[in-house]
């Protein structure tokens, strides 16, 4: 069994972007600053499994200065990672995220983005929303943060 943890945290763009989380599209609500289409969930679910596999982080793998990753879908990235970790022998059992954010509010999305997760994981994922209770740039609606936790087994 390994264990791996991952982290992932965006800001708020500017710009038009949709706000996207593990593969859903949250109508309504300001996208996310990044190089890709700025999964947070999809980010942090992908270093998670690398870590856990010895694989390094999402970041070598995908770098945010090469430009093959402009705009990319970070379900189609976490699909890859996955495919990594089973080429190294691996295979996803769980995992466990926490969203921290004051908006969009997690719970009604919250199946769809299990599903969305466990159909490319491969292994049953549970995603949880925390508020920030108004602390820190997250309490001030700047962004959005997400650990994850993974378990593998070979």
């Amino acid at each position: 069994m390994r264990i791996g943890q991952g982290f992932d945290i965006h800001r708020f763009s500017d710009d038009e972007r949709p706000l996207i989380l593990a593969g859903v599209h949250i109508e309504g609500e300001r996208g996310l600053h990044g190089h890709s289409d700025a999964d947070a969930i999809a980010h942090a679910v992908s270093d998670a499994l690398l870590g856990a596999a010895g694989l390094g982080d999402i970041g070598e793998h995908f770098p945010d200065t090469d430009p093959r990753w402009k705009g990319a879908n970070s379900m189609d990235i976490l699909r890859e990672v996955v495919s990594k970790v089973r080429d190294a022998g691996w295979k996803a059992t769980n995992v466990d995220v926490n969203v921290i954010c004051e908006r969009p509010k997690i719970a009604p999305h919250r199946d769809a983005m299990q599903r969305n997760l466990r159909e490319v994981v491969g292994a049953p994922v549970s995603v949880k929303g925390r508020r920030a209770e108004g602390l820190g740039a997250i309490g001030r609606v700047e962004g959005i943060a997400c650990m994850a936790v993974a378990l593998l087994t070979s």
